[in-house]
């Protein structure tokens, strides 16, 4: 189950939404106890027990957790990262900007200026902050922060459908589904990047170490490379659904319920540790009540969340749109110690829903863009000035790039076999240019790269080997990350 900002949390609540036996059980469980509770002629108290309970209900992640914590059947999950590949100055979070639907190189990170005009477009390149990098002509604000990233133009997978390419973004891995239309996630899935971050980085994870935002992903069906898949539930994404820009955004789920104060949150969890003494639930629930309480009492995740904290003119910065407060949104849960924070830009698919522009691309993609530009380069430049910048990756990314030739509907199709990903802070080369494309954009013509590439440098730039193990369900085992580092690209 995923957060939303109108999840209910109540134990009865939760069992009407038709979950797991599991979770069902686990709530059944709890109703004993309050009946333990009653019987005690601890009633009176009962009501200041809730909101440990109800965040052990909007957050059944919690419960897998304790599984993991207490069977520990992945135990490279507490193992250092091998001395030998781990960088010097890890960082210490993650923002992934994911442009659902493919964007097109052409238009933004990779024109070709000097291409038939079938290939070229409609718009011109414009120079940036890095002499001799041009790109596109709806790109200014990025263009003044070229120098505090770099473009790798050489992505390519052999991924042609959104749904496996999407699982091949962001997995890093090739779905074993093979290429479908209609790709879903199931029990052999490859975990999404966040997931493997939370898992590799153990007990440095935090309380919170992955969130998504503002929604979930979907063509026809959720998809795939969403979820943690073979890791486990207990490495699942924080979902939140909602937009950043409203007046009235919150996460209620992650709110002290009746205006209690922490300090009275602290004292109703003593009260509930000594009436664990007395009627213990075992050590996977004692779990669960803790991470649930480090949760819901942490007053840093809170103010994350908090969007009204913000001045006016740092949101006017980003944009008063989706993506732009999406961004910003991001940059405090960072901020709150959130390691990786995955935004969405796109949930639906479609010509009208997304960067998927197989017609009137132009018209499209001038509608896109400039949002993007402003909330993306305000993004590195907050980061900048906050000092966080060495410290966070950000990471922009479609799920493919887009043909090199304008199709007879004056749009462009699917390319997954030469596109750019945009790569800002954590020590980042700024303003260089990994790989290149070919004359026409079709083809790497030098230092091709993967999605397991790409995947293997975000983990080892957070200290993570990515060659380390892991077990999947049935005990096989499985590496992080099959790629290579893009060592090159970092100034360490």
């Amino acid at each position: 189950m995923l957060l939303h900002s109108s999840t209910p949390t109540s134990h009865a609540a939760i069992c009407e939404l038709g979950l797991s036996p599991e979770i069902s059980a686990r709530a059944a469980q709890c109703s004993v106890r309050r009946s333990f509770l009653k019987s005690l002629g601890t009633a009176g108290g009962m009501a200041g027990l809730e909101p440990v309970q109800s965040a052990l209900a909007a957050f059944p992640w919690l419960t897998a957790l304790a599984d993991a914590s207490q069977a520990q059947p992945n135990r490279a999950a507490a193992q250092p990262a091998e001395a030998g590949r781990s960088p010097h100055r890890p960082i210490q979070a993650c923002i992934l900007v994911f442009h659902y639907g493919g964007p097109s190189q052409f238009e933004t990170y990779d024109p070709k200026p000097l291409a038939p005009a079938e290939v070229r477009g409609e718009w011109q390149s414009i120079p940036t902050a890095v002499p001799g990098v041009s790109i596109g002509e709806l790109l200014p604000r990025t263009a003044q922060v070229l120098d505090r990233m770099a473009l790798i133009r050489s992505v390519h997978h052999p991924m042609r459908n959104h749904n496996a390419a999407a699982a091949e973004a962001l997995t890093g891995r090739t779905p074993i589904g093979g290429d479908l239309e209609l790709l879903a996630d199931d029990s052999r899935s490859f975990p999404t990047l966040g997931s493997a971050v939370g898992y590799g980085l153990g007990e440095r994870a935090g309380i919170l170490p992955y969130v998504a935002l503002p929604y979930t992903i979907y063509n026809v069906v959720q998809l795939p490379g969403q979820t943690p898949g073979i890791l486990g539930g207990a490495h699942d994404r924080f979902q939140v659904f909602g937009d950043p820009n409203n007046d009235n955004f919150r996460v209620p789920a992650l709110e002290l319920p009746g205006g209690r104060s922490d300090g009275q949150l602290q004292a109703r969890d003593q009260l509930l540790k000594t009436l664990d003494a007395r009627a213990p639930l075992g050590p996977r629930m004692e779990i669960c009540q803790d991470r649930a309480l480090q949760l819901i009492s942490s007053a840093e995740i809170r103010r994350g969340f908090q969007m009204a904290g913000e001045s006016p003119a740092v949101r006017e910065r980003y944009g008063r749109h989706l993506i732009g407060q999406s961004l910003l949104l991001a940059r405090r849960l960072v901020e709150a110690g959130v390691r990786f924070v995955t935004v969405f830009d796109g949930m639906h698919n479609g010509q009208d829903a997304n960067w998927d522009s197989h017609q009137t691309i132009f018209p499209r993609h001038r509608q896109l863009i400039p949002p993007a530009d402003q909330g993306v380069s305000a993004l590195i430049e907050d980061l900048e000035q906050r000092g966080l910048l060495d410290s966070t990756l950000v990471v922009q990314m479609g799920e493919f790039g887009r043909t090199p030739k304008i199709n007879a509907s004056a749009g462009r199709d699917h390319w997954p076999d030469c596109y750019t990903v945009a790569l800002a802070g954590g020590r980042v080369q700024g303003g260089a240019v990994h790989g290149a494309s070919d004359k026409l954009g079709a083809y790497p013509d030098r230092d091709p790269v993967s999605p397991a590439d790409l995947a293997a440098t975000v983990l080892w730039r957070f200290g993570i080997d990515p060659q380390r193990e892991f077990h999947d369900p049935t005990g096989r085992p499985w590496r992080l990350s099959d790629g290579q580092p893009l060592e090159g690209l970092f100034a360490l």
